[in-house]
């Protein structure tokens, strides 16, 4: 018996977000939905995916890549809520730790995140906060991480969910 009610993603599947099944969880709703996604929850100078974060992050985390690129998959099936937020709400991140053990599951990675994938989405929004966040002088929690060498372009959503797609069949190909 499934939890709670569903949501019909991008491909036309049904996908109970409280109660995520690996056998539900699409690729091509993942990338789709994550490009969909503006980070910051659009308070940030032009438009940037969740997407596009994502296949930054995979750049930068070694042999966990795969883990990397999925590290936010809940966010497809979940949404991406904002940290001063999420963590006043137990529910919620304990759904999303659900829902991100499942797409994990999905494609084979053990369900937590590896500490190269933390290491470099800290990095990435360190990086972000430099190139697309306003300067308003105040501290953010990632000051003292050292920013990726990498440039934020702010892809468009279908060229975000393509180049999703892409790193995602470079990272898994030959795999079965």
């Amino acid at each position: 018996m499934k939890l709670a009610g569903w949501i019909q993603t991008y491909t036309g599947k049904k996908f109970w977000p409280l109660d995520p099944r690996p056998e539900d969880v699409d690729i091509e709703d993942i990338a789709h939905a994550l490009a969909m996604q503006c980070r910051f929850g659009g308070h940030c100078l032009r438009f940037y995916s969740n997407a596009e974060h994502s296949v930054l992050v995979s750049r930068f985390c070694g042999d966990d890549a795969l883990a990397g690129l999925l590290h936010d998959g809940s966010e497809a099936y979940l949404l991406d809520m904002l940290s001063p937020i999420k963590q006043f709400m137990p529910d919620y991140k304990a759904a999303e730790k659900r829902c991100q053990a499942a797409v994990y599951r999905a494609f084979g990675l053990p369900e937590t995140m590896p500490a190269s994938v933390k290491q470099a989405d800290r990095r990435a929004l360190r990086t972000e906060r430099l190139q697309i966040m306003r300067d308003i002088g105040e501290p953010w929690v990632v000051d003292s991480e050292q920013p990726l060498d990498a440039e934020i372009v702010g892809w468009a959503p279908l060229h975000a969910r393509g180049l999703f797609l892409s790193r995602f069949a470079e990272l898994t190909q030959g795999q079965s």
